[in-house]
């Protein structure tokens, strides 16, 4: 039996999140509009009714506490070390729902969802 431990002082960007190709050409689509933005940063806050939320941001450099997860030609996403506990396994993808397009991201970590989908928990 093996036991494996992680360390995010020593994490690289394997498996850190999923991102489809529709969700990359999203992200590639909207940094093409948003100049001098270079990359797209996911981070969580503590907001809404369950706890957290999702932030994506499009960024002009990374910061110095962003793990660099590079997704295409074109195209970086940048995790903030201090969200990884939450979206470590994460898979971001982009849902078309009639006319609706939203970006989905479905985490092995969150426990519970609030019913209008924008926060969720880990506990």
């Amino acid at each position: 039996m093996s036991v494996q431990t992680f360390d995010p002082s020593r994490s690289t960007s394997d498996n850190v999140v999923d991102v489809t190709p529709a969700a990359v050409a999203h992200f590639r689509s909207q940094l093409q509009r948003a100049t001098p933005s270079s990359a797209v940063r996911l981070s969580v806050k503590k907001s809404g009714c369950t706890g957290y939320m999702y932030v994506m941001d499009l960024v002009p450099q990374p910061g110095p506490d962003d793990l660099h997860v590079p997704l295409d030609e074109g195209v970086e996403l940048l995790v903030d070390r201090d969200s990884l506990a939450f979206v470590r396994g994460t898979r971001i993808d982009l849902v078309t729902e009639g006319v609706n397009r939203q970006l989905r991201f479905i985490n092995p970590n969150a426990k519970d969802h609030c019913g209008c989908g924008e926060s969720f928990n880990v506990n």
